[in-house]
């Protein structure tokens, strides 16, 4: 149990360093890919929604923690997707090429949904279609791009076949 949880928490941090040191070399207007989210999404499809929502709680937190924007805003938001995203798990093919692509869409735009309206519930103003065509279109795009590859990698670490092994099941 102890190795799973070091794994999961290395590939994490491996993931996150990725994201915050590597890739603003190719941020468009300061806006990335959400690697967190998209790992998120997988996960909850693979392991349902109360796993979903403990996974969103946990990146969630990780990241609030270490970017040091709203605390409490990415944990939210993270759970809800994860959540939403889990149950959904029982009704769908795995193996599927468009579940990635089509779980990065839906679970950007929840993110950003949900956080516009945090924001706009905290007194912030902005115009949403000048905010909309330079943060959330250039993050869907990214996220699209790297939905198939991290789904690849949730769905290696959830197919781990030494812990198959160890389980009996293979």
């Amino acid at each position: 149990m102890l190795e799973v949880i070091g794994k999961w928490l290395a590939f994490v941090m491996a993931v996150f360093v990725m994201q915050s040191s590597f890739l603003p070399i190719i941020h468009y207007n300061g806006v990335g890919p959400d690697l967190l989210l998209l790992i998120l999404a997988s996960y909850a499809f693979f392991k349902g929604s109360r796993m979903g929502c403990f996974m969103g709680f946990l990146l969630g937190l990780f990241q609030d923690l270490a970017t040091g924007t709203f605390f409490g805003v990415n944990t939210f938001t993270k759970m809800i997707i994860g959540y939403g995203c889990g149950i959904f798990s029982k009704r769908i093919l795995r193996d599927s090429f468009i579940l990635p692509v089509s779980a990065s869409i839906m679970s950007t735009a929840a993110a950003y949904l949900i956080s516009g309206s945090i924001m706009l519930l905290l007194g912030y103003k902005f115009n949403i279609l000048i905010h909309v065509t330079t943060h959330l279109v250039p993050m869907l795009c990214y996220n699209i791009l790297l939905s198939y590859p991290m789904h690849a990698m949730v769905r290696k670490m959830i197919d781990d076949p030494d812990e198959n092994k160890k389980r009996g099941i293979l």
